[in-house]
Parts: structure tokens; C-alpha cells; sequence
């Protein structure tokens, strides 16, 4: 019984750090990724599509995002889509490509995106903070297990939430570092 209850937590502690890590890859560092294009959806024949599946998108220069559409009718669409995004880009359509130019951050915007990377970290803490307290009363609620049992349940449960925070605090230290790196 030991034994699943750990791994069950392991698994989702790790799930909060792949979320912490998608969530920090929308927020933008002053060059191009193509993830802060994932919320992006434009409207196709009539259906919201992503614009993932809507065309390819590359880094041709460390500030410039083009986004090469698969049908040239769907530029427009694409277009407005980015718009409604909200992303604070303005794409330049040239007829058969897009082009996302990433302004560069000033101090004081590097310094607000690195109080949003630490709510997010802190988010994803509390997460496996979550986690521990429910893999605890699993474990306090096993009956076929003896008190010596429990207490070492207990001490790996720990063990594991701190590893957990540690790689948290790892991923929030490089996007931190990505962020005041001009």
C-alpha cells in the first residue's frame, strides 16, 4: 500500500511542474517562442482553430516569430486572431507570411514578468503542498498499515515533496535568469 500512495503523489507533483512550466512559457522573455502563440486561435470555415493547425510557425531570428499559414486564404483570419489574443504583438502581414516582431522588455516590465513567474511558482507550491496533505490522509487512512509504517510513509512523502519544490524552485530560477538576461 506503501508504495502506490507515494508514486500517485510523485506523479502529481510532477504534473504541477509541467504546468508551471507551460504556464511560464506563455509568459514572453523578449525574444521569440513559438508557445506564446498556444492560446492563439483564428476563426477557419467557421470553426475556432488553433493556429498550430492553421500553419507552421518558426524562429528565423531570436525576435521574430513567422507564422507561414498552409492556406494563404486563412492570413486574414490568422491575423485577427493574434489580435484577439491579446498577446501585446502587432503581426505584419506581407501576403504570404506573418511576422511577429518580440519588442524588447524595458526594466520595469522584466521586473513585473518576474513577479508574475513567482505567483506562478508559488501556485504550483501550493499545488504540491495539495498533494502532500492528501497522500498523508491516504496514508493515515490505510488500515493495513502499522504505525512504524506509516511514520516511514510519511517521511518518503516529504522527501518527495521536497524534491518536488526544489525542481519548482529550479524552473522558476531559469525563467527568472531568462527574463533579466538582456
Amino acid at each position: 500500500m506503501a508504495n502506490p500512495i507515494i508514486e500517485s503523489a510523485k506523479e502529481r507533483m510532477a504534473k504541477a511542474a509541467d504546468v508551471l512550466q507551460r504556464e511560464l512559457g506563455n509568459i514572453r522573455a523578449g525574444v521569440a517562442n513559438p508557445s506564446i502563440l498556444r492560446s492563439v486561435t483564428a476563426e477557419y470555415y467557421g470553426a475556432e482553430t488553433p493556429l498550430n493547425q492553421l500553419a507552421s510557425i518558426s524562429v528565423p531570428e531570436p525576435r521574430v516569430l513567422l507564422i507561414t499559414p498552409f492556406d494563404k486564404t486563412a492570413l486574414k483570419a490568422i491575423e485577427q486572431g493574434i489580435f484577439a489574443a491579446n498577446l501585446g504583438l502587432t503581426p505584419a502581414n506581407d501576403g504570404s507570411v506573418i511576422r511577429l516582431v518580440i519588442p524588447a522588455l524595458t526594466e520595469e516590465s522584466r521586473k513585473t514578468l518576474a513577479k508574475d513567474v513567482k505567483a506562478e511558482a508559488e501556485k504550483a507550491k501550493v499545488a504540491v503542498r495539495n498533494v502532500r496533505r492528501d497522500a498523508l490522509n491516504d496514508a493515515k487512512k490505510a488500515d493495513d498499515l502499522s504505525e512504524d509504517e506509516e511514520r516511514k510513509i510519511e517521511k518518503d512523502i516529504q522527501v518527495v515533496t521536497d524534491e518536488a519544490i526544489k525542481n519548482i524552485d529550479v524552473i522558476q530560477a531559469d525563467k527568472e535568469k531568462e527574463l533579466t538576461t538582456i
